[in-house]
């Protein structure tokens, strides 16, 4: 009788070993350093002489004229399926608002769901609405970055953007806590089919070949900054770092390879992992035109939560910043926010742009039409947060030569000074400034050779002294 337990305990133990061998196993491969990865793109025909076509060039977005740039803007999810919460549309009034008030770029949300919802057919209607909104938004000087946005929840058919119904498994679509946004993550159905989609290459197959029909559409397209392939790539179940080592760069390394094979004259964005607070395992990726496109709501929607000091939030800017240069790209912050209802608004605001202008990075707030909580305007078109728009819409450099090196901008009092360089070049200096919330700016700096400032667009131009430095004050008059 005392044998079977002793059988049953050596059957135990054997297990217990070798599920101690595998854990251990995964946790070398995880903190092994990483390879690296190339993807193999044809060089753009876009042309350099256009300076609307933008790349990257020596770890900077540049225009074709070799200018800095900065895109900074707002996202908009008007043309995603929230079926259970439908987002509110754009229209020209958002348009001239947004260009009115300094800003330069949309990153404007598109839908796998709707570009593919059979397999294998591409909804060619839905692709226009998506070309009729490029064709508004940069109507009014503003970029657009495309963004394929997947929320948790992996589908419509779960209650949020990303994938068509029929990339998603037979399971029972269960939501354990249907009051929470962020709940349809929790669902067997939404988590078994994403986790279906990164351990096989089934679905990535559809998903590269809808991307390449949107560059097709837009390959000619100057007014399209570039394509944010994946929206807020999560790891679980597949254990961190594992996930990104072996599945999360490699699938963007393929796609940028399917993109870049219809259409080379866009930037390719690519993101982090989103997980709390969790840091990315990067993995070395060289392509052309390549932007780190990563998300930061530390403070906001991850703890711990801002209450005033910026320390924390600096740490993460940071961390982003050492991110982008393994990768190496420049750093773009694709998604940051806050509940703009609470006291602490302002100063997150103020705080996160202040890093972003110490960075020299640009950023797309989230968003821009919304509601009371995280809209600038809501559903029905009403501004409601002014006051978060002053703070947002502070005056920043949108594009300029190498030798001129903005500080932070102030979009409540209407301030922001320059240090031009002897060595600048001869070029023009565009600078955002909010016809909205300021009055015109008054310029002072003895390199200024001439200013205009355009109300309609919200864009001021400064031509430089060639071969003259000095010290730029622009204040709101």
């Amino acid at each position: 009788m005392a044998r079977a337990p002793r059988r049953r305990f050596r059957r135990l133990r054997r297990t217990g070993l070798v599920l101690l061998f595998i854990i251990v196993g995964l946790t070398i491969v995880a903190y092994l350093p990483p390879g690296s990865l190339t993807a193999s793109v044809p060089p753009p025909h876009s042309g350099e002489a256009s300076l609307n076509w933008l790349r990257v060039n020596h770890g900077q977005i540049v225009d074709g004229s070799g200018r800095n740039v900065l895109l900074r803007g707002f996202n908009a999810d008007a043309l995603v399926s929230y079926p259970k919460s439908p987002p509110a549309p754009l229209d020209e009034e958002d348009a001239t608002l947004m260009q009115r008030a300094g800003f330069d770029v949309v990153r404007l949300g598109i839908d796998w769901a709707q570009l593919e919802p059979q397999r294998g057919h591409i909804d060619r209607t839905y692709l226009e609405r998506v070309a009729t909104m490029v064709d508004l938004l940069n109507r009014h000087g503003l970029y657009v970055v495309l963004d394929m946005h997947f929320r948790l929840g992996w589908s419509p058919r779960f209650g949020y953007s990303g994938a068509p119904g029929w990339a998603t498994l037979p399971v029972p679509n269960w939501n354990p806590l249907p009051q929470y946004s962020w709940s349809p993550s929790l669902s067997p159905a939404a988590f078994t089919s994403d986790t279906y989609f990164w351990l096989s290459s089934d679905w990535k197959k559809d998903f590269y070949k809808t991307w390449q029909a949107v560059a097709t559409r837009f390959k000619d397209t100057p007014g399209v900054a570039g394509y944010d392939i994946f929206n807020e790539a999560h790891p679980l179940p597949i254990p961190p770092r594992i996930f990104e080592k072996s599945f999360l760069w490699p699938m963007f390394k393929d796609a940028i390879e399917a993109i870049g094979a219809v259409d080379s004259n866009h930037l390719f964005l690519v993101e982090g992992i989103l997980l709390l607070s969790l840091d990315t395992a990067v993995v070395p990726l060289k392509a052309p035109n390549l932007v780190y496109g990563t998300h930061l709501y530390e403070g906001s929607l991850v703890p711990p939560f801002f209450t005033g000091d910026p320390t924390f939030l600096r740490s993460r800017f940071q961390q982003r910043v050492k991110e982008a240069a393994e990768v190496p790209a420049p750093l773009w912050i694709g998604e940051l926010g806050y509940d703009l209802t609470q006291t602490t608004a302002d100063a997150y605001a103020d705080a996160a742009l202040n890093e972003a202008d110490d960075l020299g990075i640009g950023w797309a707030w989230w968003q821009w039409r919304e509601n009371r909580y995280w809209g600038i305007v809501d559903a029905g078109g009403q501004i409601v947060n002014m006051d978060a728009l002053r703070h947002l819409a502070r005056p920043y450099v949108i594009a300029a030569p190498d030798g001129v090196h903005p500080g932070r901008g102030d979009g409540v009092h209407g301030t922001l000074a320059l240090r031009v360089d002897r060595s600048h070049a001869d070029q023009p200096v565009e600078i955002g400034w909010s016809a909205v919330t300021l009055t015109g700016p008054s310029v002072t700096g003895t390199c200024i050779n001439g200013s205009q400032w355009d109300a309609t667009t919200g864009r001021l131009t400064l031509k430089l002294d060639p071969g003259v430095g000095c010290q730029v004050s622009l204040r709101a008059a």
